[in-house]
């Protein structure tokens, strides 16, 4: 069977929901694939807070069985902590590096994330811009906004108004299987 991936934070491992197994992203990508009866195995290696630095630190434990499609879902929380734009990249891009270094062809997904600019005037569009530049760098799916449609809707969201409510969740993998198929079709192409 062959896995997808999907590396990042909070978002990724549905905090807040009632049923993270059944109710978060890659769980509903998980139905979606089981929909179609394809053969993917889908893990969710979400750890709520994380950051890019952390998601470096703990990569090789995720990455150490065959991966034929990593998406990579990180970089919010360095933005809401004030670290810079430059370390997030940098850690981000040695992320993408690895996980191609130890599987060639893998297939890559980006999920872009945005943030509020009162949260770090003048860092809106700097933040924005480095998820396409490491989806333009590691020739990777790129979703520009992970949160589009859903970011800043409150019956979309958790009481909290930063994390996805089940519904909110239906958005973004609404949003998000378009590309991520187009991958599974590059994965299962003939060569």
């Amino acid at each position: 069977m062959k896995r997808i991936v999907f590396f990042g934070d909070s978002l990724t491992a549905g905090y807040g929901l009632k049923d993270p197994a059944a109710e978060s992203f890659p769980a509903l990508i998980r139905a979606r694939i089981e929909a179609e009866n394809l053969r993917y195995e889908i893990v969710n290696a979400g750890i709520s807070g994380d950051t890019s630095s952390g998601g470096l630190g703990r990569l090789e434990y995720w990455i150490s069985a065959p991966v034929e499609i990593f998406v990579l879902a990180l970089g919010i929380n360095d933005a809401i902590r004030g670290l810079p734009v430059s370390s997030t990249y940098l850690n981000l891009n040695s992320i993408l590096r690895k996980v191609r270094s130890k599987h060639k062809e893998c297939k890559l997904a980006v999920m872009g994330m945005e943030i509020p600019n009162q949260l770090a005037p003048g860092k809106f569009d700097e933040f924005r811009a480095i998820f396409r530049k490491l989806a333009d760098e590691h020739q990777a799916a790129l979703v520009p906004f992970f949160l589009e449609g859903v970011a800043g809707v409150s019956n979309l969201n958790l009481p909290d108004g930063l994390h996805p409510s089940k519904k909110g969740y239906e958005v973004i993998a609404a949003n998000v299987w378009p590309v991520l198929r187009n991958l599974m079709s590059d994965v299962d192409a003939p060569v």
